[in-house]
């Protein structure tokens, strides 16, 4: 599989591959996407609801270039919030091309370098407390075979879209993740398309589009709980 380095909108890298007329971000804005997407539509989201457990515990799916745990790691150590990161990915990049990766000096956080090279290194399959706010796991499976370690607070849903994985956007797999849930738990994903949100409610999620990030006018947040009107 031939994946290049492309540059987005906000200066940031993303990875395209060619073959498949895909990127694994946005165009036009890597970091900002995630931002938004991700950070401030989950983990900041979360902290609004009035109790939540001392340690969030989250579920990626796709850990890809590792920027969503980057900024969940920094929010970490700003905040002093516990957090408990699992993610899975059947075809991780390569070293070379994830170390080249500029998000550190994007976000003007040259502190984050080791951080961010120990997520792409570290062994998987193996919990490990990166920092004192931070203990990161990563597989190398996919999500018909992962079994969750325990219940998640969030879950950032960041497969590629629908039409070119369309085995993950299913009843079937949103009612696994609706398994894999605390009550109350979020999960955001980028894509709003009705059969997604469709599926996510036939799941049990209570579904809800909300803006998205700069060029694209809409997301997805869905809880486990707190009924919400399926637009």
């Amino acid at each position: 599989m031939n994946r290049e380095i492309i540059v987005t909108t906000d200066g940031s890298n993303s990875i395209a591959i060619p073959a498949m007329g895909v990127t694994y971000h946005s165009t036009h804005g890597a970091i900002q996407e995630s931002m938004h997407v991700f950070i401030e539509s989950g983990l900041c989201f979360i902290k609004t609801i009035n109790s939540y457990p001392n340690t969030l515990s989250i579920f990626e799916m796709g850990f890809g270039t590792g920027l969503n745990a980057l900024l969940t790691v920094a929010d970490a150590a700003m905040t002093s919030q516990f957090i408990y990161y699992e993610t899975i990915e059947i075809h991780p990049l390569e070293t070379d091309i994830a170390l080249s990766l500029n998000y550190c000096d994007q976000l003007n956080r040259p502190d984050l370098k080791t951080l961010f090279t120990q997520m792409h290194q570290c062994e998987w399959d193996i919990a490990i407390a990166l920092t004192p706010f931070f203990t990161f796991k990563k597989m190398k499976t996919g999500l018909a075979e992962y079994i969750p370690s325990r219940l998640f607070n969030i879950i950032y849903f960041d497969a590629f879209a629908p039409e070119i994985q369309p085995d993950l956007w299913t009843v079937t797999v949103f009612k696994k993740l609706y398994h894999a849930m605390e009550e109350n738990a979020v999960l955001t994903t980028y894509c709003s398309k009705s059969i997604v949100r469709k599926a996510m409610a036939e799941a049990g999620m209570q579904v809800e589009k909300i803006p998205g990030p700069p060029h694209k006018r809409e997301m997805v947040r869905a809880r486990k709980s707190s009924p919400m009107k399926l637009i």
